[in-house]
């Protein structure tokens, strides 16, 4: 039950701005947050955007809107981009400063009860890279804002939110080289129980169901072709159906089964979403899906983020030919979350997750997983 003080404290947030981080100066991440910003200004939205305060008013004056919507949209300079870094659309370190300058600030104003959300645009990881002069690499926003908020960077799961197919992600921005060590029970435990909080929010029906795909091809094929499916997944997945809200069967999870699988099953609206294990396994299906709708999620934050689900977008940048709808969606989804519910939040404390290379963890008993399945070669090619 939500109590006065809870409902008080909602209805506070709900009066709050969207923080907009405006992404990188020289790729569309601007635009598309002015124009994110108007079509909110317009609900009686009012957002702040944080990014070169005078590229932004520029932008922002040449739109065709009245004096009351420009009254909801502020506009707050954390910098200036040198002229001659305008030059080229590309990435560089003065545009990539900026861009982490204008994505500390929103995230700071959140924290700090200023703002009720993070929405953010997209960002150049090579230019933030070129801009940071001391610190540890940028490898995206995601684990910087994990970071930030005291964190583990796979603390936090990055999700993709779209109308077809709802996938979170168990790793993020690794080399496939790195990927199959990084499958821990831990990380899958925590990908399985953030994606059903976020389905649950978004209003799923319950009995619904949540599919973990596997690692490998054909989900090992019995072990024949990688065993992290039995002596990995298997073991999150039965870990996590000991917490709600699967052990009371407000949602079931499945697995592991392949990927080609799992994402024709979401196609079908035969499952509520995805588990992936990687990078591309989810974000190819999520763009051919929903391009342009799906909504980048950062689960585990103590305040919700939403970003678009594409990149910067040099070329569109210096053509002019900017599509604002992923801005749109993820200010949308920023606005719903935040309406009448608390931030995203963990549904489990770090500490209880199983076997995990953190530090903090501590294991719980699990049964123990079966060897792989040994197998005679067999004369089929």
């Amino acid at each position: 039950m939500t109590s006065s003080t809870d409902a008080s404290k909602a209805a506070r947030r709900g009066t709050l701005p969207l923080a907009f981080a405006c992404g990188d100066p020289l790729g569309v991440g601007p635009e598309v947050s002015v124009l994110a910003a108007i079509e909110l200004a317009k609900k009686r939205d009012k957002v702040v955007l944080f990014g070169d305060g005078k590229a932004l008013t520029e932008r922002l004056d040449a739109q065709p809107i009245d004096s009351t919507l420009r009254a909801r949209i502020v506009i707050e300079s954390v910098g200036k981009l040198p002229a001659a870094a305008r030059a080229r659309h590309e990435p560089n370190a003065a545009a990539g400063a900026l861009s982490l300058a204008s994505l500390n600030a929103a995230s700071s104003a959140v924290t700090e009860g200023r703002c009720r959300a993070l929405v953010t645009a997209p960002v150049s990881k090579s230019a933030i890279q070129l801009g940071v002069v001391d610190g540890p690499s940028f490898t995206g926003q995601t684990e910087h804002l994990a970071r930030k908020a005291g964190l583990a960077s796979d603390a936090v799961t990055m999700m993709f939110l779209g109308p077809r197919l709802k996938v979170a992600l168990v790793t993020t921005h690794l080399s496939l080289r790195e990927v199959p060590d990084a499958v821990t029970p831990a990380r899958v435990g925590r990908t399985i129980r953030h994606l059903a909080d976020a389905v649950l929010r978004l209003g799923v029906r319950p009995g619904s169901r949540i599919v973990v795909s596997g690692l490998n091809p054909h989900a090992g094929e019995e072990g024949m072709f990688g065993d992290e499916e039995g002596r990995v997944i298997a073991r999150a997945i039965a870990w996590a159906r000991t917490f709600p809200p699967f052990v009371s069967g407000t949602l079931k999870v499945t697995g592991a089964i392949g990927a080609e699988t799992a994402f024709r099953d979401a196609k079908a609206a035969k499952v509520a979403g995805v588990v992936a294990m990687f990078h591309d396994q989810a974000t190819i299906a999520s763009k051919l899906l929903d391009w342009g709708s799906a909504v980048n999620v950062t689960w585990g934050l103590p305040y919700v983020r939403t970003s678009v689900d594409h990149g910067v977008a040099y070329d569109a940048a210096a053509s002019g030919n900017v599509d604002p709808s992923g801005m749109i969606a993820a200010a949308r989804l920023a606005r719903a979350l935040t309406k009448t519910t608390d931030a995203a939040s963990d549904t489990a404390p770090l500490s209880a997750l199983p076997d995990s290379d953190t530090k903090t963890i501590v294991t719980p008993k699990l049964p123990a997983s079966k060897p792989p399945t040994s197998r005679a070669p067999t004369s089929k090619p």
